[in-house]
């Protein structure tokens, strides 16, 4: 029997709630992918609480870890690499070498950088030395790339209004030449009333897809997202139809999170979890 996907996930952890890791292993585990989680950082909680406990990763310990993943040889065997909130710069510089080394090692491995920086409420929420390493370092080391637009906006400097925004910012992003660009939560001009969108800018042909915008903003949403479309995508779902697929899944955490009354995304609609086990049997690929 082979083995199923690997994906290594390196992102932000907390003992309560759904962000970071804690959302994104569910949907791709459900699937039935394999998953080697690294932390970036570990909270007791995300910040929305009155009080915070824990802290980033100290780098001597990161790198510690990310050094056991290569001697287990995860990059050589991993289909996927996410990357996902990273708490300080020089964790951020040891995640853009490791990620750096295992496409040498793997020219297959598909990398997913979602930057984690801030959003349209709050703004920039990480220091800018780690929002420069994204822009710099981890994105052109991206095949796939899904920031928000606060996100897009802040590493480009071009205001998004308008579909030719778009493809004028993907143009100032320094993604490689055959990088995929996913950019969530889109309201443009002329996006549908009531409706945000996700928008694929892949050279040069440009899909968009509208979903109803639900008035409830939570942490872990984006989280949640990258790791339904990476599940979609590892069982063989073309982009777009994965970005359609992550999008109807994030709404219904949403919803299933505004009715419980939570403060955050949760995983326990049974909908979305009988479509993530069902994607493993219909999976497109067989298992590599």
């Amino acid at each position: 029997m082979s083995r199923p996907p690997l994906v290594i996930s390196i992102q932000s952890q907390v003992v309560l709630g759904h962000v970071g890791n804690s959302a994104a292993l569910f949907p791709m585990q459900a699937a039935g992918l394999e998953v080697a989680a690294i932390p970036t950082v570990v909270f007791s909680n995300t910040p929305d609480y009155p009080t915070l406990r824990g802290r980033a990763l100290p780098a001597d310990f990161f790198a510690e870890l990310l050094l056991g993943a290569k001697e287990r040889g995860l990059p050589e065997r991993a289909a996927y690499i996410v990357s996902g909130y990273i708490g300080s710069p020089e964790v951020a510089e040891l995640t853009a070498g490791f990620i750096a080394e295992a496409k040498r090692l793997n020219p297959g491995l598909t990398y997913l950088c979602d930057p984690v920086m801030g959003d349209a409420g709050p703004g920039l929420y990480v220091p800018g030395s780690i929002a420069e390493i994204h822009r710099d370092q981890l994105l052109p080391l991206a095949d796939l790339a899904t920031p928000n637009p606060f996100e897009l906006s802040w590493l480009t400097g071009r205001d998004l209004r308008t579909l030719d925004d778009m493809r004028d910012a993907r143009a100032a992003l320094r993604l490689a030449e055959g990088a995929r660009l996913i950019t969530t939560g889109c309201a443009l001009e002329d996006t549908p009333a009531g409706h945000i969108e996700s928008v694929i800018l892949s050279g040069p042909e440009v899909t968009r897809h509208p979903a109803p915008h639900l008035p409830i903003a939570l942490p872990g949403t984006g989280d949640l997202y990258a790791g339904l479309l990476t599940a979609a995508l590892a069982r063989g779902r073309s982009l777009p139809d994965a970005v359609e697929m992550a999008q109807q899944l994030t709404g219904r955490a949403l919803q299933r999170a505004a009715e419980l009354g939570a403060g955050e995304v949760v995983l326990s609609d049974p909908a979305l979890r009988k479509t993530l086990l069902q994607l493993e049997n219909d999976s497109i690929l067989p298992n590599p």
